[in-house]
């Protein structure tokens, strides 16, 4: 046949498909066209097109329908050429688009209606409309009316595009909506200046706006308020009052969400006080202290009255922030001051500082002046005065000799070259800053010549002693000297030598031992003061020296032998390397051990024992040994920051080389890991271990060829949270089935969490084995959701959490009934509420008549009844109701009822034959169930008989009757229990007429 090129295109139009074909080679005399429903081959439009047509629309299609359109044209001698074509109308797009947050920083909720007609599915597109990036593709069935987006980002606008799909057609509808914003946290105001604060805070990436106020605490003011975009993380205030309290406040917005967020406090730095003064006040030992007030607020000032070169505090004064001055009483006399004034706001201060001021001083105390057996010179000396300084004067008969000046802190002055046998008068004033005090005086004589340069020295000698002398100037006859054994104070010998003689040695003397050699230069009957010198004979060097380790107490015991001789004091000297403080220890000459306590555990020690005798020391050779170190104190083993880790830490107690951590599991006591660490480490972290295991640590301490171990601890990592969680319902039971996958690692069981939506109650908690890998959650409530959260446990450690939402089925609706009013339009359904919750109700009616749904109604989840209208009379209906919870559906039992049949019309009787009637009628609408016809005698009203018919009679035949009888006929419309009835007609059979009854 000639080909038409039929093709078909709907111009954005749903409900109508234009055709085109081209028009076949010589004409054609007309077309038929033809549209059948691809699925049903029902054909359900048909049409025709004169000549020289080339298109046709078909209107009042089904949006997003397959059709089959044959196009036949009609030919030169009824010849004829058909083409069929398959086409599908566009889906409808959908109706009430939304998408709303919830208050969700993180989630956008969409929901929509269905459109006219049928579709394929739906595919949702979301785009974030900053970056105009696609965050979400999805594609849905067709029953599908709503969707959740999560894993967003907070405070951020998003697109959202909803596409209905028919075949390669689709419709879209479009929608915007921002996510809730996240509040900042961790908003620190802190100065910057006098003038100005700095605010910081973290966690802005959540917001599109933040909003800043900045307000005055003490005025109550707003002073600044600040509006940024997203990302700003700080801002500095500037231009405030120093001194001064401020309050900050913070809130995020973003699109028509705005939540408040945390605020803080904090104040400007104050200014510093000017022209700081310290001056005397009228009052003897009193000063006053003044200064100029800065400018901005403070809350007080802090007065600090500071004494002497060093400034050590002496006074504290806190005065009112309007205050300019404060004046001290009762100081000390011929003291330095200065002062400090502190301005205090809040928590910061300012400060400045006086130059010094002195209180009038007072003369020394205690004066003395002593010869000390010299001829040549005095000694002056004085109690400590206080002030700056002394002014001294020596005078003879009146004539000054020197006069000095000296410093604070010396008491005590020489003077040298004076004349033997002279009287010498002394004057000494105390000087403070300005001012200078009365002096005190006082006399004393010099001494005459004594013989000069006496000396004893036992040259590294232990048994003799050699004295040495300077002849005085004076002259002499002879030296006199007694030695004496100096603690005894025994006479050894007498020596007597002549004017020439300088030295004499002294033999035969006891080692260490002291003697004292008293000498004075004779000339004539006059004896000069006598001289004395001392000294001792060398020590001899202790032997057998040892140290030994007593262990508990911690400590070392020493141990030397006597030499011969005399001995003041044994010094023991015990050192350690690795310590810069020594013990230093002297005992008595009779003592030949002694033991160390107290020492730093594990740590080598030195031991050296010297021998005094006077000023001189013999010494033994070294002896060492090691104290044995402790065990360690406090060995902790905590979880580290991964689960594969684990933190030991511990307190050392001193001493030891180095330290072995070793690490077992707990349960097989086996060594897995030595770890040594040195001396000085008090934490270890240990990696690559199993999460959720229970471990052992023992930490051995080694000192020289000592060791102990510490008390063993026990530890655990922390396990891995179990993965993908899942939560469902279970059909036959209000419970829900919990699965997971076991995470790698030990454990030691798992904590379950159940928390019912909207509900205040604490969760219900469920524990399972550690191989566990599902467990149900019974009794629940119907129709509810919950908040599923599930731990792994091991010891006293818990993993991070999984949380999932899942909500039961929910209970279906009881004692479903549907009764008939007495209407035939109208039918009332009643249900009981069951259990539980549920979104809403669904109640589905059914036209059983037409094996059709007609009517879907949703309701309430508190609706308990509802009412059908519009129905056809005498059709039987189904219904059934459905209570909803998301996804989650229960549905009753189907019960039926009929509506009351109307009667029929248009009743009609002819008698065919004597003995036959013949009954016709007509019905309203779809009509009945069946009919039944009634006959009587309408003479004695006695019923004859009644005939049961199906619902397609209209007429039938009563045979059988009696000839030229009347008889009364009614025809009743049947449909269930219920009938209707025509008015009753009579009629004859033939030889009758026929009359209404």
């Amino acid at each position: 046949g000639t080909l038409l090129n039929v093709s078909v295109s709907d111009h954005d139009r749903s409900d109508s498909l234009l055709l085109s074909w081209d028009e076949p080679e010589g004409g054609a005399k007309g077309y038929l066209l033809a549209l059948s429903s691809l699925e049903s081959g029902t054909l359900l439009q048909n049409g025709s097109a004169g000549p020289n047509t080339t298109s046709f629309w078909f209107h009042g299609l089904t949006p997003g329908t397959r059709y089959v359109i044959e196009v036949t044209a009609t030919l030169a001698c009824m010849d004829t050429t058909s083409q069929t074509i398959t086409a599908q109308t566009s889906p409808s797009a959908v109706r009430n688009l939304s998408l709303s947050s919830g208050g969700s920083s993180a989630a956008l909720h969409a929901a929509w209606a269905h459109g006219h007609g049928r579709r394929d599915g739906y595919r949702l597109a979301l785009w974030h409309s900053d970056s105009q990036t696609l965050v979400r593709n999805v594609s849905l069935l067709p029953s599908a009316s709503t969707f959740l987006f999560d894993g967003l980002l907070a405070g951020s606008e998003y697109a959202l595009k909803v596409s209905t799909l028919a075949g390669s057609s689709q419709a879209s509808t479009s929608i915007h909506q921002w996510t809730a914003p996240s509040i900042p946290t961790q908003l620190r105001l802190s100065p910057g200046s006098s003038t100005s604060l700095v605010a910081s805070w973290a966690g802005a990436a959540g917001a599109a706006w933040l909003h800043l106020e900045l307000r005055n605490l003490l005025t109550q003011k707003v002073s600044t308020t600040l509006s940024a975009r997203r990302g700003l993380t700080s801002y500095t205030f500037q231009h405030l009052h120093p001194g001064t309290q401020y309050w900050l406040g913070l809130s995020a917005t973003a699109g028509s969400h705005t939540l408040v967020g945390p605020n803080a406090t904090a104040w400007t730095y104050p200014l510093s006080p000017g022209n700081v003064t310290l001056s005397s006040a009228e009052e003897q030992n009193s000063l006053q202290a003044r200064w100029s007030v800065p400018g901005g607020q403070r809350d007080f000032y802090l007065v600090t009255l500071q004494e002497g070169e060093d400034s050590v505090p002496a006074r504290n004064i806190s005065v009112g922030g309007d205050n300019d001055h404060v004046t001290f009483h009762g100081l000390s006399p011929g003291q330095q001051y200065s002062v400090q004034v502190v301005v205090v706001a809040g928590p910061y201060r300012a400060s400045a500082h006086s130059t010094a001021a002195w209180t009038e001083p007072r003369a020394p105390s205690g004066v003395s002046l002593s010869s000390q057996g010299s001829p040549h010179s005095l000694q002056a000396s004085w109690e400590e005065a206080v002030g700056e300084g002394y002014l001294l004067a020596l005078s003879l008969a009146e004539h000054p000799v020197k006069n000095s000046s000296l410093l604070r802190g010396v008491t005590s002055f020489t003077y040298e070259g004076l004349h033997p046998g002279t009287l010498y008068t002394f004057e000494v004033s105390t000087v403070a800053g300005p001012y200078t005090s009365s002096p005190r005086r006082i006399s004393n004589w010099t001494y005459p010549l004594p013989p000069e340069q006496l000396t004893l020295s036992n040259g590294g000698h232990s048994t003799s002693l050699q004295a040495s002398w300077r002849a005085a100037f004076s002259g002499s006859t002879g030296y006199t000297g007694t030695l004496w054994e100096t603690k005894s104070q025994v006479q050894v010998r007498n020596v007597t030598v002549g004017s020439d003689w300088t030295n004499v040695t002294l033999e035969n003397l006891v080692p260490g031992r002291q003697y004292t050699l008293e000498m004075a230069a004779v000339a004539g009957p006059y004896r000069s003061p006598v001289r004395s010198a001392t000294d001792w004979t060398y020590p001899l060097a202790p032997a057998g020296v040892t140290l030994t380790n007593t262990r508990r107490p911690m400590g070392l015991s020493a141990f030397w032998d006597k030499a011969a001789g005399d001995v003041d004091q044994f010094h023991l000297q015990l050192y350690s390397k690795s310590h810069a403080a020594q013990r230093n220890t002297s005992v008595g000459p009779n003592t030949h051990n002694f033991t160390f306590l107290g020492l730093s555990p594990g740590t080598q020690y030195f031991l050296k024992v010297t021998v005094l005798a006077g000023p001189y020391r013999s010494s033994s050779h070294f002896a060492t040994e090691w104290t044995y170190p402790l065990s360690l104190a406090n060995v902790s083993v905590q979880p580290g920051r991964k689960p594969q880790e684990l933190h030991v830490s511990w307190v050392e107690s001193g001493g030891g080389r180095d330290h072995l951590v070793q690490l077992s599991v707990a349960e097989s006591l086996s060594i897995i890991r030595n770890v040594s660490v040195p001396r000085g480490v008090s934490q270890l972290d240990l990696e690559g271990l199993v999460p959720g295991s229970r471990y052992r640590v023992e930490i051995i301490s080694q000192a020289g060829p000592h060791r102990i171990s510490s008390q063993t601890a026990i530890g655990y990592t922390v396990p891995l949270p179990p993965r993908s969680l899942s939560a469902s319902p279970v059909s036959t039971a209000q419970a829900l089935a919990v699965h997971w996958e076991t995470a790698p690692g030990h454990r030691d069981g798992y904590l379950l969490s159940v928390l019912e939506e909207g509900s205040s109650a604490p969760p219900r908690t469920l524990e399972a084995g550690k191989d566990s890998t599902n467990v149900t959650v019974p009794q629940l409530e119907p129709g509810t959701c919950y908040l599923v959260g599930i731990w792994a446990v091991a010891g006293p450690y818990h993993s991070l959490p999984e949380n999932i939402t899942s909500c039961t089925v929910p209970a279906a609706p009881t004692n479903l009934s549907l009764t008939n009013p007495g209407s035939s339009s109208e039918l009332y359904t009643s249900w009981n509420k069951p259990p539980g919750r549920r979104d809403h109700y669904r109640t589905t009616l059914y036209s059983l008549s037409t094996q059709s749904r007609i009517q879907v109604q949703t309701l309430s989840a508190d609706a308990l009844n509802c009412t059908w209208t519009h129905l056809e009379a005498g059709s039987k209906f189904a219904v059934q109701v459905t209570a909803v919870k998301g996804s989650l559906e229960a549905s009753s039992i189907n019960v039926t009822q009929w509506t009351n049949p109307l009667a029929p019309v248009n009743l009609t009787l002819g008698s065919p034959t004597a003995s036959a009637l013949a009954v016709s009628w007509a019905v309203v609408g779809r009509g009945a169930e069946g009919f039944v016809v009634d006959v009587g005698d309408a003479a004695s009203g006695a019923p004859v008989g009644h005939t049961e018919l199906g619902g397609d009679a209209r007429s039938y035949v009563l045979r059988s009757l009696s000839p030229g009888t009347r008889y009364s006929v009614a025809v009743r419309a049947t449909a269930g229990p219920f009938h209707t009835s025509t008015p009753s007609l009579t009629h004859c059979t033939r030889e009758c007429d026929a009359l209404l009854a």
